[in-house]
């Protein structure tokens, strides 16, 4: 402990150093690192208590999570960096990972590893290893090993590697104290580390030794020696550059290092370093797990595989994930309709008690009009109308990521991404668009190619979010299904609701190709897909998950957005110009547009005020054909079709508004989310006039094909 004494202060040098008062705890920064898919963020929340998104599928870290834990006086800082394979640098993610392994300074490493694929994860530990010794393993999913009939070796495994190692199941939060109390006496130096280092061949370590013995003499040089002589070996410029811009230190220009780099290189002109360096590191993987993991029943992954041939099976694959998706949709249809009713009803009864305050307290008329038929009417309908299916839909969806289905659709779609000139992981970020399309667009940074990831950022809208389903649900009602369907009301419904969906799948590829081919030009990247395990799902955790970080978050934001525009809604409805509203002025204005792409003004109109949340647009619709100036929901269905069908619905209006509804700008949220992940106005626009065009498009062709049949 180092405290500099001075009359009446005292000051602490370093943030790992205990002050002068004995409450005040010592700081430890702990980086945790892993592949993906082997439950590090779980460990990550476990610690830390925060509700980080764990999703059972690889690449959902992208930046570095923090959070604290606090053991025996000692608060732990913990990192959770990206999930990656290797820190060869070919990707954001391996570049952020490595880069904070090296120049974050953690005071200790945790490399989580799955206990059911130790050899593969061991691929990681070991390059890690070669930058620190301040390590610990963390053998996680121990249960499920378990339950395998895989059997490890912890001694042997820590005898292999030389650092400390653990079981866990993060899941539970088994071994997790045994894990923080490793990491305690790594941290403060009271277990003793004897890194053993991989073995690259006699000629390989010379030239290593060599190179290490020259950067040994430079000063200020704060670095792995042994690991940056490898990487100068294999010529690696991006991990050369990020190590002097880090550390500030210019050293290939201050020594004679790159002649003798230069003159060891040349020792190996037939062969590549950097295969030489991973054959190694996987032939040392393969024989530790040889000497530590037993497994009693070979054939244990034997039912995944063969669910696997099913599901990801060129045959069955897509149909099946169109029934899933089917049924996921038909049971939030059905399940949404009776809850929405109670919500709205004990809302609406609430507006009545405002009224009855602003009566009591004498108020003016405009006061209560704008507050209550303005702002509040409008989110008393986005909460009725978005919360029961997002309560139905997020836990659903959340069930089919936690049991590992997802990446079976990512790995169904790939081949047609790919012939699309995107990135298969789009299909992920498809799938997040489903529940809301901001959430979409921020899982596009799993995507590592900024340009395949933009691709995803402006097409991600093609994909209708919960706001949009209640418009396109009640136009199939009252135009498509009638009661005559009976018993089947809700499967037909269903059904062409899924037909839409994929539809906007389709337009996803097709647009997806021309940009690829035109502004987005590029070579495609590699995609490298791990399929997890089938897991259980945790049922308590699925519903905290998907009800506080989904829906109640994605509810928050909208209306967050609902607010302003409700007040909105009412000036343009009852702001007035030679007894005309602004809305009617702005609606026949678009009139002839609209006329032309098979809507009206008055729904062009509705679009347009309904950008800050999708959910307001048929509300509005309603409210200006009924001259209401506010906000207005009608008893039923067939009184709604009867009112659109009075001021000219008819089914190829029908038809234009759910294409249109389906293809058109972002929302508000949505451009925002897209702005601050871009920080670019550029491509928020082109975000915003893609969909918006394509939509234009389609229905102008549709109604000119209506019209002509």
């Amino acid at each position: 402990m180092n405290l500099i004494k001075i009359p009446h202060l005292k000051v602490r040098m370093t943030k790992n150093t205990i002050s002068s008062k004995t409450n005040e705890k010592i700081e430890k920064t702990v980086a945790i690192a892993g592949n993906p898919n082997v439950g590090k963020s779980t460990v990550f929340n476990a610690l830390t208590g925060l509700r980080q998104h764990t999703g059972n599928w690889p690449g959902k870290t992208v930046a570095c999570a923090t959070g604290n834990y606090t053991y025996k006086n000692t608060n732990f800082n913990l990192v959770d960096i990206p999930g990656t394979y290797s820190l060869l640098s070919n990707s954001a993610e391996e570049e952020i990972a490595r880069d904070f392994i090296c120049f974050g300074k953690p005071d200790a490493v945790i490399v989580v590893l799955d206990a059911t694929c130790i050899e593969r994860n061991l691929n990681l530990a070991l390059q890690i290893l070669e930058l620190t010794e301040k390590v610990i393993v963390c053998v996680n999913l121990i249960d499920e090993a378990n339950r395998k009939k895989i059997y490890i070796d912890l001694d042997e495994l820590s005898l292999q590697l030389g650092v400390p190692v653990i079981a866990t199941n993060a899941r539970s939060k088994k071994g997790l104290k045994e894990l923080m109390e490793c990491v305690r006496k790594v941290c403060f130096n009271e277990t003793k580390l004897y890194k053993i280092n991989t073995d690259y061949g006699k000629d390989l370590e010379s030239s290593i030794s060599k190179i290490k013995l020259n950067l040994d003499k430079l000063k200020n040089l704060n670095i792995n020696h042994r690991w940056l002589s490898i990487k100068l070996l294999e010529n690696n410029q991006k991990i050369i550059s990020s190590t002097e811009n880090n550390l500030k230190n210019n050293f290939l220009h201050k020594s004679d290092i790159p002649k003798t780099v230069k003159k060891e290189r040349k020792k190996f002109k037939n062969k590549n370093i950097q295969d030489i360096v991973v054959e190694s590191i996987i032939n040392r993987a393969e024989k530790i797990y040889k000497l530590c993991v037993k497994t009693q029943n070979r054939k244990y992954n034997n039912s995944d595989r063969l669910i696997d041939s099913i599901l990801t099976s060129k045959i069955t694959g897509v149909p099946i994930m169109i029934l899933l998706l089917l049924g996921i949709f038909w049971i939030t249809i059905t399940g949404a309709n009776y809850p929405s009713e109670i919500i709205a009803s004990g809302l609406f009864w609430l507006q009545d008690r405002l009224l009855d305050f602003f009566i009591s307290i004498n108020s003016p008329e405009w006061p209560y009009s704008i507050i209550v038929l303005g702002v509040y009417r409008t989110l008393a309908w986005v909460v009725s109308v978005m919360l029961p299916p997002m309560a139905i839909f997020f836990p659903l969806f959340t069930v089919l990521e936690d049991v590992g289905y997802l990446p079976r659709v990512a790995f169904n779609l790939d081949n047609v991404f790919k012939k699309s000139g995107a990135h298969g992981k789009q299909a992920l970020t498809m799938c997040m668009g489903f529940g809301c399309n901001a959430c979409g667009v921020i899982g596009c940074r799993i995507i590592d190619s900024p340009r395949e990831q933009l691709i995803a950022l402006i097409t991600n809208n093609f994909v209708p979010c919960n706001g949009r389903f209640p418009l396109l649900i009640s136009i199939i009602t009252m135009f498509f299904v009638s009661e005559a369907f009976g018993i089947f009301q809700s499967f037909f419904k269903t059904l062409i609701l899924t037909s839409i969906i994929i539809l906007g799948i389709v337009i996803t590829f097709v647009v997806s190709k021309i940009l690829s081919k035109t502004i987005l030009k590029g070579v495609q990247s590699s995609f490298i897909l791990e399929l997890p395990p089938y897991r259980k799902p945790q049922i308590g955790k699925i519903l905290v998950r998907s009800v506080l970080d989904r829906t109640i978050f994605v509810l928050g934001r909208a209306i967050a957005v609902a607010a302003p525009a409700g007040l909105i809604i009412w000036l343009t409805a009852n702001i007035k110009i030679n007894d005309i509203s602004i809305f009617s002025y702005c609606s026949n204005f678009l009139n002839p547009f609209a006329q032309l792409i098979g809507l009206d003004g008055v729904i062009l109109m509705a679009f347009i005020l309904g950008f800050p949340a999708n959910e307001i647009v048929f509300p509005i619709i309603i409210m200006s054909y009924l001259c209401t100036g506010s906000i207005l929901e009608l008893e039923n269905h067939m009184a709604l079709r009867s009112l659109l069908i009075a001021h000219g619905w008819t089914y190829r209006t029908a038809i234009c508004t759910m294409l249109f509804s389906l293809m058109h700008f972002p929302c508000g949220t949505t451009c925002w989310t897209i702005k601050k992940e871009t920080k670019s106005l550029k491509w928020t626009v082109l975000a915003f006039l893609v969909p918006t065009i394509t939509g234009i498009i389609l229905c102008f062709l549709a109604n000119s094909i209506m019209k002509m049949i």
